[in-house]
């Protein structure tokens, strides 16, 4: 039976962080299109005198909803930052707990964080409230969406909790460690080789499609 929840919430986490990783894609695209929208807006109203209204808005509005999607990825990806200086020389035991513990703490500040977010939206939406600009966007549309993120970074700490207390309770504590754990300087160097090696792979594979 402990198997078998090992792999459920295995699959289940594995689905979350694809499925968080296109998340931070779709962010990416959005903040790099407000990029282009106000780089646009500048350029035209230097040159021509021209305006492209709600730039600004829209950009807000971009920068808040890629920010509530990228989160449930940061955390998948232990990208949260700790302090860590009395962290380092406690027993490893001691530190998977306080591992659990500081897991729970972010689930109920997510927690407390997206309920009273729920709150701005459905404020919004019964009050049909609109920015005041130009536009007049109806604020439940990027509220909404700003929502959404936050939930979803609920559901993937609800499932990392889940499997943290599973390992806790097992006494699987590399896998409490690998859930929830303070990032190593072993494990950021390998990634950062990792990366460099994609890199010399890539521009190999260009220098040799050139030559062909």
């Amino acid at each position: 039976m402990p198997t078998e929840k090992f792999l459920v919430f295995g699959r289940l986490l594995r689905a979350a962080e694809g499925m968080s990783r296109a998340a931070v894609w779709a962010g990416g695209l959005l903040t790099i299109a407000s990029v282009l929208l106000i780089s646009y807006d500048v350029i035209v109203r230097k040159l021509f005198s021209i305006t492209v209204g709600g730039a600004d808005e829209l950009s807000s509005y971009a920068f808040a909803i890629s920010t509530s999607w990228a989160l449930a990825f940061a955390t998948l990806q232990r990208a949260n930052v700790r302090v860590d200086v009395i962290y380092q020389m406690l027993p490893v035991r001691v530190s998977a707990v306080i591992d659990w513990v500081c897991l729970v703490s972010l689930g109920v500040f997510m927690a407390y964080l997206t309920w009273y977010a729920y709150d701005v939206v459905a404020m919004s939406w019964i009050q049909g409230s609109r920015s005041n600009t130009t536009m007049g966007t109806p604020l439940w549309i990027p509220q909404g969406l700003w929502f959404v993120g936050l939930v979803w970074m609920c559901i993937v700490l609800a499932l990392m909790l889940c499997r943290a207390s599973v390992a806790l309770v097992s006494g699987d504590i590399e896998t409490l460690k690998a859930i929830c754990g303070v990032r190593s300087s072993q494990e950021e160097a390998a990634e950062e080789a990792a990366a460099g090696e994609r890199m010399v792979h890539g521009d190999a594979n260009q220098r040799k499609g050139a030559a062909t």
